[in-house]
This record gives C-alpha cells, sequence and structure tokens, in this order.
C-alpha cells in the first residue's frame, strides 16, 4: 500500500491510555470511556505535541505523541474540523467507529514524542 492510500493521524495521550496501546502491541487504540463519546486523532505532529505537552505532560504527569497511518478512504470519511489556530485541526471519529478506525491502521502505531511536567 503506497502513502497515496494512507492517511497519517497523530494522537496526542498520556500515560493511562498509552499503557492500553502498549498491550495492544501497538496495533489498536483502547475503546473510549462512557465519557469520551468521540475519539479526536490530529492531523499534525505540532498540534499534537502542543496537546501532549500542556495537557498530558502536566503536573507531573508524562504526554506522548503517537502517530499511525490508517487507509485514505476511512479517512475520507470523516471531515477535518478547526478548533482554532490554524493548525488546530483534527477528526472527530464517534466511539463506536473505533473498531473501524482500528481495523484500517496500516503498520502500527509509534511514539514520536514525549513530554514530562
Amino acid at each position: 500500500m503506497s502513502d497515496d492510500d494512507t492517511v497519517e493521524m497523530f494522537r496526542p495521550v498520556g500515560e493511562a491510555e498509552l499503557e492500553l496501546v502498549k498491550e495492544s502491541e501497538y496495533l489498536r487504540w483502547p475503546p473510549r470511556l462512557p465519557e469520551q463519546p468521540i475519539f479526536y486523532p490530529v492531523t499534525n505532529a505540532k498540534y499534537a505535541a502542543e496537546i501532549a505537552e500542556r495537557w498530558n505532560g502536566r503536573d507531573g504527569q508524562k504526554g506522548f505523541v503517537t502517530r499511525f497511518r490508517v487507509r485514505k478512504q476511512f479517512a475520507d470519511s470523516y471531515e477535518v474540523h478547526q478548533v482554532g489556530a490554524a493548525h488546530h485541526t483534527e477528526w472527530w471519529i464517534p466511539a463506536e467507529d473505533l473498531d473501524d478506525l482500528n481495523a484500517n491502521i496500516i503498520g502500527g502505531i509509534e511514539v514520536t514524542q514525549s513530554f514530562e511536567g
């Protein structure tokens, strides 16, 4: 599968979510909690790093940026939303679609940055 057939996504995570990803051998995102009806992967590493550092990696906690690729056909079925500055863009994937997202991950999920508060 070529890069033209996939879309790169990023996800800022804390230690607990990363541990669940690790348990899946870096192949799947864990189910959302009841208070998390949407899964929010972001479109770029800069935005992911801002969230990981400012939110996940605060108060002595660690934050991480993850990167993964999904089939373009899957990603194209979700609108990208701008939620702040021009680079604050993300997909809003309903929690009930998370199994479909996981089935469309190509390769695996990798950690690209870490932050410690």
